[in-house]
């Protein structure tokens, strides 16, 4: 359960972060709380799953770095062990299922954009099935805020 000042911190951490020596002060001064009180805070909403993630979102293409989206038909025998050998990659960033032939979507984010049909292979190859890639053709910006 979360209180006001939780969902206060929670829809002003999403305005930006300062980069400064100490931003969580800059932060804690504008919610009108302690700087420690603010972290901890930041730390149980973290801990609780309230709030699931904490951090920059970096365009890695702007450091020569690239992201590919992927898809896979996995057999339902063979699900649970194509789940495990695709998430084993350090490359995959996340895998969502889907209910129809291409059941298996993840994301491929390396650090350097030529890395990617390496990767794909190495995921055939461990795998035994085929990796679809779709590359982004266009990128749209959506600044999605979640009122808490």
């Amino acid at each position: 359960m979360i209180d006001e000042t939780d969902r206060r911190i929670v829809n002003t951490l999403q305005d930006g972060f300062p980069l400064a020596s100490r931003p969580f002060a800059i932060k804690a001064r504008e919610l009108g709380i302690d700087e420690n009180d603010l972290i901890s805070r930041v730390a149980r909403l973290r801990a609780s799953g309230v709030v699931t993630r904490f951090g920059p979102f970096l365009n890695a293409e702007n450091f020569g770095g690239g992201f590919c989206l992927c898809a896979m038909s996995v057999p339902q025998d063979k699900w649970a062990t194509a789940v495990d050998l695709v998430n084993a990659q350090p490359e995959v960033a996340h895998n969502y299922r889907r209910e129809h032939r291409l059941n298996m979507w993840f994301v491929l984010a390396v650090e350097d954009r030529d890395e990617i049909a390496g990767v794909a292979r190495r995921i055939e190859t461990a795998t035994g099935l085929a990796v679809l890639l779709f590359p982004k053709e266009r990128e749209y910006f959506l600044d999605m805020r979640v009122s808490a």
